[in-house]
């Protein structure tokens, strides 16, 4: 059974945009993203596989939907192309997300599979202001390894 907590609850518009679309849903209760459905599964100019969910959505001013490869992906030879999807609240048009070949192996994604998860998050409005200095850390400007292996 799934509780709904509505103080983190947001209801989101969307619309089918293919006989094939299946709704965006959680697998189990607390999951942070929900999973996308291949409706339709082709290819592109540059060769990714281009995986169609068949859905649109209305994500709300503040808010954005992050794309993510699901951890069964690592069954596949295939990698999503841009990392993490950004989907932005003005975006409405069909959601898609699309892999490149990292492999030999065989298997791909069929129509009907998971293909990808959706998280939609709020974010902050950001303003820079340069300043001649920036306040200490203990960190400082360690970069990639500083803090170990």
């Amino acid at each position: 059974m799934i509780i709904k907590n509505n103080v983190n609850s947001i209801k989101i518009k969307f619309k089918k945009m293919h006989p094939e679309a299946v709704t965006p849903t959680y697998a189990k209760n607390g999951d942070a993203a929900m999973d996308l459905y291949a409706a339709e599964a082709t290819k592109d100019q540059w060769g990714n596989h281009v995986y169609l969910t068949g859905i649109a959505i209305e994500i709300p001013p503040g808010f954005v939907g992050l794309l993510f490869p699901r951890s069964s992906v690592s069954k596949t030879c295939l990698s999503l192309a841009n990392s993490v999807g950004v989907v932005d609240s003005g975006y409405r048009g069909e959601i898609m997300l699309k892999y490149r070949r990292t492999g030999e192996a065989n298997p791909f994604y069929s129509c009907g599979d998971r293909v990808g998860q959706i998280m939609i998050m709020p974010y902050p409005q950001v303003e820079f202001i340069e300043a001649e200095e920036l306040s200490n850390t203990e960190r400082g400007e360690g970069g990639f390894g500083s803090t170990g292996s």
